[in-house]
């Protein structure tokens, strides 16, 4: 048997505006309402879910995204002037790393979520921050 993911539930305190936070950045659609959930339908087949909560502890989320995506939504975080990080310590404040041979940034959604772009996955073994970038 194989399992994929489906869908996954994002707390927030305003689940509209977490779930158009994330679909602008990432160029996607936030909605329509579905029962008590905004979805963000990712393309890949797995809808990620905000409802309305108190009370959470903020998670990590990662996209693996295509060069020309990376390069749209790391414009677009700039533009917003949100604040992006080379790391998940968020260290290096406004660069972003070269590991995997790939290109990866951090940055926080509205609720404190930190969320991650990269281009390439992750190999087999952690690769240090030694290649970071502006």
């Amino acid at each position: 048997m194989t399992a994929e993911l489906n869908h996954t539930i994002i707390p927030a305190r305003d689940k509209w505006a977490s779930a158009r936070f994330l679909a602008d950045i990432l160029n996607l659609e936030a909605g329509p309402e579905w029962g008590h959930f905004v979805p963000v339908h990712t393309g890949n087949g797995v809808t990620l879910d905000f409802a309305n909560s108190t009370g959470f502890r903020p998670q990590h989320y990662a996209f693996l995204v295509s060069d020309a995506e990376f390069d749209a939504a790391l414009a677009r975080i700039r533009a917003r002037g949100v604040s992006h990080y080379a790391n998940f310590r968020r260290e290096q404040p406004g660069e972003i790393n070269q590991l995997y041979d790939g290109r990866g940034v951090y940055f926080d959604d509205p609720d404190g979520h930190l969320l991650e772009l990269i281009t390439r996955p992750y190999g087999p073994t952690p690769e240090g921050l030694a290649a970071v970038v502006r």
